[in-house]
């Protein structure tokens, strides 16, 4: 599909901001939603029960699948069981195609942040040291799923038909569109 333009994100209803764990998917997409006056959902907190324990699949399916059969979203990002629906409904894809290193830092200094705040996230979830450095850690699930992350943005990118994509390169990308649109909202051009 051709490259997404700023007019694109400017007309999109359904907006998804897909990218590399830490890479600031949730950051953009409240801040996409809050110019265009959509509404934000964050899957993290659909997909998470307290302790940490991940929502039975039926639910998680009743919980997510609707959000992306509505009208008007920004939605921040598309597990691999509902990338298909989330991309067949999307009017955009905003992809966060940063470098590994960017990322991981990124999200280095967020959960370095969150444990010792002890910030809740994920449905009101606590990041701990002790989760940080098991297997099952968001820094190991950063390793696991990089590559494969970064290679569904990119195919999607490149594909010949489907939904536009813009994919950002570095941060100052994100902040340029958000100051386009905010420029755009101000200026009573459509939104």
């Amino acid at each position: 599909m051709p490259a997404a333009t700023l007019a694109d994100v400017m007309r999109a209803r359904r907006i998804l901001v897909y990218g590399c764990t830490g890479s600031g998917k949730s950051t953009l997409a409240l801040a996409l939603g809050r110019l265009r006056g959509l509404q934000v959902t964050l899957i993290d907190e659909l997909t998470w029960e307290p302790g940490w324990v991940s929502t039975p699949p039926q639910e998680r399916d009743a919980r997510v699948l609707p959000r992306y059969a509505a009208e008007e979203w920004v939605i921040d990002t598309a597990y691999g069981v509902h990338r298909h629906a989330a991309h067949a409904r999307a009017d955009v894809i905003v992809g966060l195609d940063y470098p590994r290193v960017l990322s991981l830092g990124r999200l280095l200094r967020r959960t370095a942040r969150r444990i010792v705040r002890r910030e809740p996230c994920c449905n009101g979830n606590i990041e701990t040291l002790g989760r940080t450095l098991s297997r099952d850690s968001i820094i190991a699930w950063h390793f696991r799923s990089w590559a494969r992350k970064r290679a569904v943005m990119r195919g999607w990118a490149a594909a010949a038909e489907g939904t536009p994509v813009l994919l950002l390169d570095r941060p100052r990308d994100a902040d340029q569109l958000l100051a386009a649109l905010a420029a755009g909202a101000g200026s009573g051009q459509p939104t």
